[in-house]
């Protein structure tokens, strides 16, 4: 089998590279929840052949990335409010057992490692209302990476693993039906929606995860954990503050 390189990494097999190109834009909702996936025009925006293609959609499936159904193909894995609020819950009792262990188990590593992946989180930081999609993507690309500093310490190899599926999951959710609609209403100046975007400027200020980096370094258990809970409850409540099930089932709609 031919193979390829990807930017500087491990040279990777045509599936491999489908896989991986396929993944980031459904995780980016650059390919939008319940867009269908056809092989015919995939393979024209992506250069892939049918095998790598079909192998790779397969892949994403078992990750629930995917659905497919008999004589309908492949689509984007949709999005819901419940399914939002099912992986903060999975979100929240992976990651405060992560964040425990390496606050407990952390060395002078895993501490440089935080205040590095905080600074870089600290270069990207602008208003929600000032966020243009390149800006976003960055911006989420560096928030996981220091919440992943944080919980790095921990020697609990199966729970990172699953904390990576659910922040997965979790990053498309965020973007589809927080992020996404709150800019969009806010921009049409629509009633009530100015409280969304003051919920949506706080989980994605500076100041709670500052907070959170000093915490976990002074080895303060206690309160790390207390504002990682309310931390990861941000998200949901821009969704609720909004009320905006009918804006996301709106723009699903249109994107299938």
């Amino acid at each position: 089998m031919q193979h390829m390189v990807v930017d500087d990494a491990e040279p990777l097999t045509k599936t491999e590279a489908a896989y991986h190109q396929l993944r980031r834009d459904i995780l980016a909702t650059r390919l939008m929840p319940g867009a269908p996936l056809r092989i015919a025009a995939l393979r024209k925006a992506y250069g892939f052949g049918w095998t790598p293609l079909r192998e790779a959609l397969s892949r994403l499936e078992a990750e629930r990335l995917v659905t497919a159904e008999s004589n309908r193909g492949f689509a984007v894995a949709p999005v819901s409010r419940a399914e939002l609020e099912d992986l903060s819950k999975a979100r929240l009792a992976v990651e405060t057992t992560l964040l425990e262990e390496s606050i407990r188990k952390g060395g002078t590593d895993w501490e440089a490692a935080v205040v590095t992946a905080h600074y870089r989180l600290s270069r990207c930081q602008i208003p929600a209302k000032g966020l243009s999609d390149d800006a976003l993507h960055d911006w989420v690309e560096k928030h996981q990476a220091f919440h992943e500093a944080l919980l790095s310490a921990a020697d609990a190899t199966w729970l990172k693993h699953f904390y990576a599926q659910i922040w997965g999951q979790l990053c498309r959710h965020h973007i589809f039906l927080t992020v996404t609609p709150a800019l969009r209403a806010a921009a049409g100046a629509e009633e009530g929606y100015e409280a969304a975007i003051e919920a949506l400027d706080a989980a994605m200020s500076l100041d709670q995860h500052t907070q959170l980096m000093e915490l976990a370094l002074d080895r303060n258990l206690e309160g790390a954990l207390a504002l990682m809970k309310e931390h990861v409850g941000l998200t949901v409540d821009v969704f609720t503050l909004a009320d905006l099930d009918g804006m996301t089932a709106g723009a699903a709609g249109t994107q299938a």
